[in-house]
């Protein structure tokens, strides 16, 4: 195929919204070389830009995508399809000699959350992306973590209901567990819980989060609210538009004032409230959808640093 040598080849299994909004990222990309998309609609609006895009499209799936004679270039495929694909998918590429970035919920391989974990996965064969709530809320979680030790972490994500679509709405169960098991796994909670509006409004809102973290006994206030608005800024690296929309909340509950929590009883200590809101890129979606926006930017920052940590780049053109 001629792939440049310093570029790092990819490919995206499933051509929807998520797996469109990706490839428009890819295309613009230095580290790496958009070389094929696949999906299972030959109508999709997806395929048809790769096409005028001059990418190699397949409408046969990852059946498809194997017998592509540009698949022996490719080192990294985004799956962007559903839980229940993504398995087997898995099935597929796990002996291929490729890297593969799970866009769904399916966590077959360990979480990553880019600015949280990636250095700790950056050789593993399948990277779990988690969730959009969860590239948007763990990181918030990790950072009161590393000042002070979270007893319970609840997220409620509001997103637009035009943002949500198929994939989203039948994978919402996967979505809840997901998110919440990275609140423990790498924002290290001890326990959580994560809540999902779907917003009807018209005109649509924005993607927004309103995380909550107890931290028992006495806490730094200064140092945990520096800790969240400095990773706040490593994310907005690659999301500029996630934002912090009010000033990191502190509430403290005393002997006298405890807090009941059904499961587990009295909590004494403080309760750090973070509200945050994310406006797309308005690359292939709007920006209200920057529920999908973030996740996308997250997987291409993580294939990224994955081609930069790469001592060979790609096989050598044939």
């Amino acid at each position: 195929m001629g792939v440049s040598e310093m570029r790092y080849p990819v490919a995206i299994l499933g051509s929807g919204n998520i797996g469109t909004d990706l490839m428009i990222k890819a295309l613009r990309s230095g580290p790496v070389a958009m070389v094929a998309m696949v999906g299972i609609d030959p109508n999709s609006d997806g395929l048809a830009l790769a096409r005028r895009l001059g990418v190699a499209t397949s409408s046969q799936g990852i059946d498809g995508l194997l017998a592509m004679p540009e698949f022996e270039d490719v080192r990294l495929v985004f799956d962007a399809t559903s839980a229940i694909a993504h398995v087997e998918h898995w099935k597929a590429l796990h002996d291929k000699n490729v890297r593969v970035l799970d866009l769904t919920p399916a966590a077959v391989g360990p979480f990553c959350v880019p600015v949280v974990n990636l250095d700790d996965h950056i050789d593993v064969a399948n990277l779990n992306m988690v969730t959009c709530g969860g590239q948007a809320t763990v990181p918030i979680v990790a950072a009161v973590s590393e000042v002070a030790p979270v007893a319970y972490a609840e997220v409620v994500a509001s997103i637009a209901a035009k943002s949500a679509g198929p994939g989203t709405r039948a994978n919402i169960d996967e979505f809840i567990g997901t998110t919440s098991a990275a609140m423990r796994v790498i924002g290290g909670a001890q326990r959580s819980k994560t809540v999902l509006v779907i917003n009807p409004a018209d005109p649509p809102v924005l993607m927004r989060n309103t995380i909550y973290c107890l931290v028992e006994g006495d806490c730094d206030h200064a140092a945990i609210e520096a800790s969240i608005l400095a990773m706040v800024e490593r994310v907005r690296r690659y999301v500029p538009g996630y934002a912090v929309k009010q000033t990191v909340q502190f509430e403290t509950f005393g002997r006298d004032s405890a807090l009941h929590i059904p499961e587990t009883g009295k909590f004494i200590g403080t309760r750090v409230t973070t509200m945050l809101q994310v406006t797309g890129a308005g690359d292939y979606l709007p920006t209200y959808a920057g529920n999908l926006d973030i996740i996308t930017s997250a997987a291409l920052a993580t294939a990224e640093r994955i081609a930069e940590h790469s001592i060979t780049f790609v096989r050598q053109p044939k």
